[in-house]
């Protein structure tokens, strides 16, 4: 009972003192009304866009649950010296939001394979399974064999469009790969990675459905070593074991890769300085693999080797544009799943800011009228946000109330994780380290080597033709068929059919107006000649 008056008394002066970091303006209830004011007018004005959507911008933050939207929102304002809390991330601009509901066919907690294979193929089915419906069994090859799924990266593909995925982690990862493999394992990246029995019964690799599967036009990833023979040394760290390559069947699935591109322009590029020269303007096809696994943390990124995420998909869209008939690209943000599983909040915060600063550079290349793009998590990760911070207070800092152990303790957190770190009954003294560097690894409540995933629902946002097709609660495979509805691919185009009707009924009134222009024409004249009769 003591402590707890105790921190009531201190939270009441922290409500005093700290009130006075409210910007001046915001003490005016005139602002608040006026700012409503705008914000309902711009709602009231909004019409719906019920085009056809030529292409589709799909961006996927992996990880990216509520808690890792809001305080990603506040670091990026704190970066440019804002307080944070009212700072407009890119995704903010969204007028369309929804939630989705992540649980698998067989947990209630889902992996990012079986969350790709909802959104992707528009199919439910079990965890660490990828383009496979839920009658495929995790590990068991022959489960998968008539069971197979395709993903809307395909369906936009036979319909015409160009394709392209970019992704921050290795391009036969989940989230990747389920937009062009098949398989009952989403860790079969190589052949080496596979079972004998899995071989034995006709299961290929990941890796090597990347080249055959569906003729994919932009492929822009980490995951060289799951390409090239055992042994080949990587180009980048040829002293480096670990980076070589991994495939036991002596193939080179990158000279595969290029042999099959005979005839037409097509690139393979490793750095920087290779990827900056290829020409969107006269290039058919790009396959950048910059890391042996996956990229490196926006944090720890060599500019003069890797490129940005905003500039990967700056090059996708610009090879990819040139389709009159339009494209499908994904770009997934794979790192901040990544770190979350480290317990690292600093690496999934600017993870997730440089995922928003790419997804703008995707509305600065595409026209809202003809471009759908969609935002959104896969699933989230058990990152709380907490305490009684005050505003404009480091997002990666402590809480200026302190437990009832009087330790103090960050405000974002963890449930689990590698940050549980209670000895003798104790958690550490914070007091004097510093919590905002990229190494630091918050607190978690329960010991785990890695971070679980957690089950809540994730948001999707969307803007452009049919956005607001993404609303209410829904499934998660509910949101590939939303966007084949909206562009008109895959099996239902009752869209495109839809389109075509007011364009015959506008010919139809036409021809009506038409034809009674000419019967007035004919009274006309008949009444003139009944008159000139009449004067006879």
């Amino acid at each position: 009972m003591e402590s707890t008056r105790v921190a009531i008394f201190i939270l009441s002066l922290l409500v005093v003192f700290g009130s006075s970091s409210a910007k001046v303006e915001e003490e005016n209830p005139e602002f608040w009304r006026s700012q409503a004011r705008t914000t309902l007018q711009t709602a009231l004005d909004r019409k719906l866009n019920t085009n056809v959507a030529k292409n589709i911008l799909f961006f996927l933050g992996d990880g990216m649950g509520i808690t890792t939207y809001t305080a990603a929102r506040i670091l990026k304002g704190q970066l440019q010296n804002q307080t944070g809390e009212e700072t407009v991330m890119t995704m903010d601009t969204f007028t369309n939001v929804g939630l989705v509901k992540t649980y698998s066919v067989d947990f209630q907690i889902a992996d990012s394979a079986a969350t790709a294979t909802a959104y992707l193929c528009g199919v439910k089915t079990n965890l660490n399974t990828i383009g496979v419906s839920a009658a495929a069994r995790n590990g068991i090859c022959k489960s998968q064999k008539g069971n197979e799924v395709t993903s809307i990266l395909k369906w936009a593909k036979d319909a015409g469009k160009s394709v392209g995925i970019v992704t921050t982690t290795r391009v036969q990862h989940a989230t990747p790969a389920t937009s062009y493999a098949h398989s009952a394992s989403r860790k079969w990246y190589s052949d080496a990675d596979m079972p004998e029995a899995a071989k034995n019964d006709g299961c290929t690799d990941i890796a090597s459905q990347l080249i055959k599967n569906t003729d994919i036009d932009v492929i822009i990833g980490g995951g060289r070593k799951y390409m090239t023979p055992s042994g080949t040394k990587d180009p980048e760290y040829p002293k480096d074991y670990s980076s070589m390559g991994k495939r036991k069947d002596g193939r080179n699935l990158i000279n595969e890769w290029q042999s099959l591109k005979t005839g037409k322009v097509a690139h393979y590029v490793w750095n920087r300085t290779d990827f900056d020269a290829v020409d969107p303007e006269t290039t058919d096809y790009l396959l950048a693999l910059f890391e042996p696994g996956d990229l490196r943390f926006e944090a720890d990124r060599d500019p003069s080797m890797d490129p940005s995420i905003v500039e990967t998909t700056e090059k996708a869209i610009r090879i990819l544009q040139k389709n009159p008939k339009g494209f499908f690209l994904l770009v997934e943000g794979g790192r901040i799943d990544q770190a979350h599983h480290d317990g690292r909040a600093f690496m999934a915060l600017h993870e997730t800011v440089a995922f928003d600063s790419a997804i703008a550079k995707g509305l600065e290349l595409t026209k809202e009228e003809e471009t759908l793009t969609v935002v959104m998590a896969d699933h989230s990760h058990p990152f709380t946000f907490n305490g009684y911070p005050f505003r404009g207070q480091s997002i990666l800092g402590k809480s200026p109330l302190w437990a009832s152990d009087m330790l103090p303790y960050t405000t974002l957190m963890y449930g689990n994780g590698p940050g549980h770190k209670i000895t003798n009954g104790k958690r550490p003294d914070i007091r004097n380290i510093n919590t905002k560097t990229k190494d630091y690894v918050q607190l978690s409540a329960v010991p785990t080597e890695s971070a679980t995933h957690s089950g809540e629902d994730v948001a999707v946002l969307a803007r452009g033709p049919m956005a607001h097709l993404f609303h209410g609660v829904q499934e998660q495979n509910y949101v590939a068929h939303a966007m084949a509805y909206a562009a008109c691919v895959g099996a239902d185009l009752r869209h495109c059919q839809a389109e075509i009707k007011p364009s015959t009924a506008d010919h139809s009134f036409t021809f009506s107006r038409g034809a009674h222009s000419t019967a007035a024409l004919l009274s006309s004249l008949l009444s003139v000649l009944l008159v000139l009769t009449l004067l006879i």
